[in-house]
């Protein structure tokens, strides 16, 4: 058995509701690294960042020098809280609302953060939801819902940034790259999933949206890439670890016999 780093046996014990007894596995650590403004005068966007993933993004592209737009279409309130904690940390950042579904919003937010901050270096395509229901049940409205944010919406976001990388180009004293797009996609780009099926087809879009992507703005030197999460404690998949029951369930499915935590 692998042994347990020092400082991880004064760590607190995590709080994750199951039932099984796996206190004989050595505790997840997470390593102590510098605090590097790396990305110091990057402006940065991040949709669906009151919340989940997205929250956690923001926060780390704040403590690496970023300015950080906040988008969101619900929870004004948490949104706010975001951004007041950027600010307390010493970090410049303001919300915006806008569904990234609606092409007149995504652009007048890329508008809002070209006035606040100058240009765009950054977009963190993250916002996403579900709406499930067996395939002979789902409505077209919970297809498209679906498909809208998290297809559509981050094709429009991706478009408009590309857009701007183009019309700006490299700023070398800034970043040796025009701009940077990650697309938050899902491990059911690959993996099916029954009563999902809105959900899987959009994630399954993402990925290849991003790799054309990719290729096509390479000689702009924009940088597309994707990030597959497995399962996450956030809201938007609750049902699946809110119970121990539900979460003994999932841990059959993962070897490291814990979920991501945002």
């Amino acid at each position: 058995m692998p042994t347990m780093p020092p400082e991880a046996a004064n760590r607190p014990k995590p709080k994750i509701p199951h039932s099984q007894d796996f206190s004989d596995l050595p505790k997840p650590v997470v390593p102590k690294t510098e605090n590097r403004k790396l990305l110091k005068g990057q402006k940065a966007i991040v949709t669906g960042a009151s919340s989940g993933i997205g929250r956690s993004i923001a926060l780390a592209l704040g403590h690496a020098g970023a300015d950080v737009c906040v988008n969101y279409v619900a929870g004004e309130d948490k949104a706010q809280a975001m951004v007041n904690e950027l600010r307390g940390h010493g970090h410049t950042a303001f919300a915006y609302r806008a569904d990234v579904s609606s092409e007149e919003d995504v652009a007048k937010m890329f508008e809002a953060v070209r006035d606040e901050f100058g240009t765009v270096d950054i977009l963190i395509n993250n916002a996403g939801l579900q709406s499930d229901a067996p395939v002979d049940q789902m409505t077209l409205t919970q297809w498209n819902k679906v498909i809208g944010v998290n297809l559509t919406g981050q094709f429009l976001c991706a478009r408009e940034a590309i857009r701007e990388f183009k019309r700006r180009g490299v700023r070398p004293e800034i970043s040796c790259c025009a701009g940077k797009i990650i697309c938050i996609s899902s491990v059911h780009e690959k993996i099916p999933w029954a009563g999902h099926v809105n959900y899987a087809a959009s994630k399954g879009g993402v990925m290849l949206m991003m790799k054309s992507i990719a290729q096509e703005v390479a000689p702009y030197r924009i940088r597309v890439n994707s990030i597959a999460p497995g399962a996450i404690r956030t809201p938007i998949n609750m049902q699946a670890w809110d119970t121990p029951e539900h979460y003994n369930e999932l841990l059959k499915l993962i070897p490291y016999k814990r979920i991501g935590e945002p």
